[in-house]
């Protein structure tokens, strides 16, 4: 059998006789870049979030940029964020010339620690006016700790934004109620690249906000800055979506909640039938149909490399996300982090690894894998 980590051809075959009319929709239309699909995308997704704003941008990364630009990162204003997380999470912030400052992780969740946060703003009482925002990820589908989180960067008024690329639909018990993701800081920061819940054929990115003046900055910054068009009063980029994407998520975006109950299915049954006393299944912080399992990531303490080894000679797609910290990565030597700085993140890059999750695997899919991660351990 072959069990590839996502198979977006058996997503396609579901809705492709959607999907095509509406490519051909907008290729006749010959409105190609923003336009009325996605101004109805952006209508949509802030709907879908529960915030008042949604802004279509051209990447997740851009989404990124994009809001801490609109926030006014200047040089050596400081950012934290988390080592553990795609590279844009922090990537963004050394592109503005602004300081990646990082805080670990808890080692259940892979989310931000808000103890470990706390601590920092402590024990460097004398930099917190330099940090002008502070990014939490939510990690492979599954909120951050946000009331605990928002309560430090409201007492310091320090803006956040939620990088929640990973993670559209998910929700969090506030004790304002349930919240989904990214309609809690300033700014959410959305991904729509292909492997995402919510994938286009192509990049893509949102950034959603409650702020109306923000909003207003980042349309205008999407498009260099102008505003009336040709009339610059800010310096901007090149950050806009294209209608041929905002048209395929459109129809995906109906599908979306479905998908994550398949997710979430397939995630329990991993849950209830892979018992290899090794391995640790991903945990669940608050409830299963909070989590949306971008990715369903398991822990091996020890054989990581053989395991991998063992699951490509039979034919069983998995990924490690991510093998290196970001305080380990080369291009952020200048920052002087130290292997040990952050054991929790360093950890997870050491033992996590991603198995097949998407809607459309089917039982006999799974029971191969855990047959084979069960045989491995034997």
């Amino acid at each position: 059998m072959k069990v590839p980590l996502l198979d977006l051809k058996a997503q396609l075959d579901t809705i492709r006789d959607e999907v095509k009319p509406a490519v051909d929709e907008v290729i006749e239309s010959t409105k190609y870049i923003m336009g009325p699909r996605v101004a109805e995308l952006e209508e949509k997704i802030a709907d879908y979030c529960g915030t008042s704003f949604g802004i279509g941008v051209s990447s997740g990364t851009d989404a990124l940029l994009i809001s801490l630009m609109a926030l006014n990162i200047q040089p050596d204003n400081l950012v934290i964020t988390t080592p553990y997380s795609f590279f844009a999470t922090a990537g963004v912030i050394a592109r503005l010339r602004a300081v990646p400052v990082f805080v670990d992780i808890d080692p259940d969740t892979y989310n931000m620690d808000p103890v470990k946060l706390k601590k920092w703003v402590r024990e460097n009482k004398d930099k917190v006016d330099k940090v002008r925002a502070i990014i939490p990820v939510h990690l492979y589908g599954q909120c951050a700790d946000m009331d605990s989180i928002l309560k430090i960067t409201n007492e310091y008024s320090i803006p956040l934004v939620e990088d929640a690329a990973q993670a559209i639909g998910s929700r969090y018990p506030s004790f304002k109620g349930i919240k989904k993701a990214g309609s809690m800081g300033v700014l959410g920061c959305f991904s729509f690249f292909p492997s995402k819940n919510l994938g286009g054929i192509g990049d893509g990115g949102m950034v959603v906000t409650n702020d109306e003046k923000l909003s207003q900055i980042l349309i205008n910054l999407r498009n260099h800055g102008s505003h009336p068009k040709y009339y610059h009063s800010m310096i901007g980029g090149n950050f806009r979506l294209d209608s041929v994407q905002a048209a395929v998520l459109l129809i995906k975006l109906k599908y979306l909640d479905d998908w994550h109950n398949s997710r979430q299915k397939n995630a329990k049954y991993y849950d209830e039938n892979l018992n290899v006393e090794v391995i640790k299944n991903p945990f669940i912080a608050y409830k299963r149909e909070y989590h949306i399992y971008n990715q369903y990531v398991i822990s091996v303490p020890e054989k990581r490399a053989e395991l991998r080894t063992f699951l490509k000679e039979n034919n069983i797609g998995h990924e490690v996300y991510y093998p290196v910290p970001f305080h380990e990565q080369e291009c952020f030597r200048y920052l002087g982090y130290r292997e040990g700085d952050f054991p929790n993140s360093e950890q997870a890059a050491q033992r996590t690894i991603a198995l097949p999750i998407y809607p459309e695997l089917t039982t006999e899919m799974q029971d191969y894998v855990i047959e084979k991660i069960e045989e491995f351990y034997r």
